[in-house]
């Protein structure tokens, strides 16, 4: 993992178990030392746990490209 922007890239997979073993030990390296990107996985994990009472579900592909998006820009933005 190479920075935060490849994190959040792959947060989504992350929490729906679809990271390969070697990407997602990498990822959980990133952030035991990235506050900024705990904060972004914890949160989205609280948002769909309330949204969904606690049931994760698949994101139809539309919703979850935005989500990235505005991930990466909020990263972006944040960064400058």
């Amino acid at each position: 993992m190479s920075d935060c922007r490849d994190c959040l890239h792959e947060i989504s997979d992350y929490l729906d178990g679809q990271l390969d073993p070697e990407l997602k030990r990498v990822l959980e390296e990133h952030l035991v030392s990235c506050h900024r990107c705990k904060v972004v996985l914890d949160s989205t994990r609280k948002t769909i746990e309330l949204y969904c009472d606690g049931k994760l579900f698949q994101l139809p592909g539309g919703v979850r490209e935005r989500l990235h998006t505005a991930l990466r820009q909020k990263l972006q933005d944040r960064q400058r």
